[in-house]
């Protein structure tokens, strides 16, 4: 089957999405912003007033939220019925990407050797891409999350002893936003994954943070965790951009998985308030569109 119809799709969607996640926040979390300013006074009052106007006039103008415009992370979640080569949904997504921060006038924020000499790629790839094989029926889902590195310095990953256990997990989160103080531009969003390997717990983590904000982990043990974690962050004070007040967290999720007897793997992913995601679904109708 030829699939050169679906992965030009794919290339227009990544380039408008790019666009979309970055002139955009996510609802839930405007949604959040507002909310607060019911609860705070004074400067952060006002300094929340002054996110807001910021976020409207990125959507209103179709300019950049932040200027810091990320490292472009893309999940494509895959369906059943679906046969893909990974060569060519690579390409797709990384000329996608090229489109949308040239087209957008997007910061481009890559360099290509991480210790050395740090030139930069030009055009904001490669990309990080990361597959999922669960997606809808002949469906090939795409999320667009442009990682700002304000808030991505401050991550933590930490690998604790069994016997810290829950203690030890708390106290590695609320540590690491402690720490973070203004420099995450906050109020921020937190992602935390527990278990698996290094890697793992940090892949959990990105997942957690992608979640909506009033979603709740299934499990009771860990939605307590959840509501425990996001009650001792807004303790610290830190507040709105750091000028102290009752919000320093709109949320916080926690994602986990099966681990070794030896290990506790304990990963922290810290968004700004400029939480940025936008998705889409490529529906394929018919094998002329398959890969």
């Amino acid at each position: 089957m030829d699939g050169r119809p679906l992965m030009s799709r794919l290339r227009r969607e990544v380039a408008r999405l790019c666009q979309e996640s970055n002139y955009t926040v996510r609802e839930d979390v405007q949604c959040a912003l507002q909310d607060m300013m019911a609860r705070e006074s004074g400067r952060s009052r006002r300094m929340l007033g002054l996110l807001l106007q910021n976020i409207e006039i990125a959507r209103r103008e179709r300019i950049a939220v932040c200027q810091d415009t990320g490292l472009c992370e893309v999940v494509l979640r895959v369906g059943p019925g679906l046969p893909v080569d990974g060569a060519m949904l690579r390409e797709a997504v990384e000329a996608g990407v090229r489109d949308g921060y040239r087209d957008g006038y997007l910061r481009r924020s890559v360099v290509a050797d991480p210790i050395f000499d740090r030139i930069n790629t030009g055009d904001n790839t490669p990309a990080l891409i990361f597959f999922e094989w669960d997606g809808p029926p002949r469906s090939l889902e795409v999320t667009v999350f442009p990682k700002g590195f304000g808030s991505e310095n401050m991550g933590v990953t930490a690998m604790l002893s069994p016997a810290e256990g829950r203690a030890g997990v708390v106290h590695t989160v609320v540590d690491a936003v402690d720490r973070a103080g203004p420099n995450a531009c906050p109020p921020v969003g937190v992602g935390v994954g527990g278990g698996g390997t290094l890697e793992v717990a940090a892949g959990l983590a990105r997942k957690a943070l992608l979640r909506p904000l009033i979603s709740e982990n299934e499990d009771i043990r860990y939605a307590e965790l959840e509501g425990e974690l996001l009650q001792r962050i807004n303790d610290l004070d830190i507040g709105v951009q750091g000028l102290g007040g009752r919000v320093t967290c709109l949320g916080v999720h926690v994602e986990h998985c099966p681990t070794h007897i030896a290990g506790l793997p304990v990963a922290v992913n810290i968004s700004c308030y400029a939480l940025r995601q936008a998705s889409a679904v490529i529906e394929v109708a018919n094998d002329s569109e398959g890969a």
